[in-house]
């Protein structure tokens, strides 16, 4: 099985001078779980990987760079989710971590359980020696601006999310085994304690060897009506495409629920798919050491990934 891996930033609209930070972003996450594939590591690994490297940039809504909520701290919710027997670990509402997405495979990895939140699970990140930080260390200013402005009254935080989408990945293996990953800092000026859709199995994300892994993005109270990430499977699992598969869902969500988001998708063939129903979302992919990105729809950037990785750019500043 020739390994794939598809990450995607967030849907949503993504602010001119930011395409630039977005797209490198994606890449760089692409090319690191790609990597791991290539050398033999696992479909987990590489999901995991890949959204660590989306946590870590400030472009986007999770880990640093989580929109804050109303009482103007950062509030994550993350998940991750392995094919081959469907164990999955999940974290919500969590305070002071750098990559949620590494709790969240302790927890599938460490626990009978596959979900813990808040208190409980800052008290099982400390048994398993995560570090703390400052809540202050992954806040930008840009998301403290924005909720300084939502504090104010006649205030559209919902207007003021464009561009913070929920970051993931998805991947199959050499071996044939797929899996997802799903991360994220919320909705911002959000009430304390709010869980969206990422940390919901089959909502943020799904993985099953059997028929793909999807991991999504967007309106998450949407998202988590429709179970989006299971839909969009149950699609394939009745002979959709995953490109038919992903248009299916998000037309579903739309006229169902008026909702609108994005999503990754990968079958257990290594077919892929990126479809969102908003103005535009990041995603990169590789297949068969090729890069591909986008944000606009119908936008497919093509390039080896011997010549992206000579150009990827490390250490983003925003």
């Amino acid at each position: 099985m020739k390994p794939v891996i598809v990450v995607h930033g967030g849907a949503g609209v993504i602010v001119k001078e930011y395409e630039d930070g977005y797209r490198s972003g994606v890449k760089r996450a692409a090319l690191q779980g790609y990597n791991i594939l290539r050398e033999g590591g696992d479909a987990v690994t590489a999901v995991e990987e890949a959204v660590v490297v989306l946590e870590d940039d400030p472009h986007f809504n999770a880990g640093h760079g989580s929109v804050l909520n109303e009482e103007g701290e950062v509030e994550m919710d993350a998940i991750i989710m392995d094919g081959k027997d469907l164990t999955s670990g999940a974290v919500s509402a969590v305070k002071c971590i750098a990559n949620p997405i590494k709790l969240a495979r302790l927890v599938m990895e460490k626990t009978d359980h596959m979900l813990l939140t808040c208190k409980g699970a800052s008290l099982f990140a400390k048994a398993q020696g995560i570090p703390e930080v400052p809540n202050e260390q992954l806040i930008t200013e840009r998301s403290r601006e924005r909720w300084r402005k939502n504090l104010k009254p006649g205030s559209n935080p919902v207007a003021d999310q464009l561009g913070l989408g929920t970051v993931g990945a998805v991947a199959i293996d050499s071996q044939g085994n797929v899996a997802c990953a799903t991360s994220t800092g919320g909705i911002t000026n959000k009430m304390v304690g709010r869980v969206g859709d990422t940390s919901c199995i089959g909502s943020g994300g799904y993985a099953s060897n059997s028929v793909g892994a999807v991991s999504t993005t967007g309106d998450g109270e949407s998202i988590m009506k429709v179970i989006l990430a299971r839909l969009i499977l149950h699609y394939m699992e009745q002979g959709m495409s995953t490109e038919e598969a992903a248009e299916a869902g998000l037309n579903y969500m739309k006229t169902r629920v008026d909702g609108s988001g994005g999503v990754i998708v990968v079958n257990s063939t290594g077919e892929w798919a990126a479809k969102f129903s908003t103005k535009q979302m990041s995603w990169a992919a590789v297949k068969d050491d090729r890069l591909h990105c986008g944000i606009y729809t119908g936008e497919d950037k093509i390039e080896s990934v011997a010549a992206a990785t000579s150009t990827s750019e490390c250490n983003p500043t925003i």
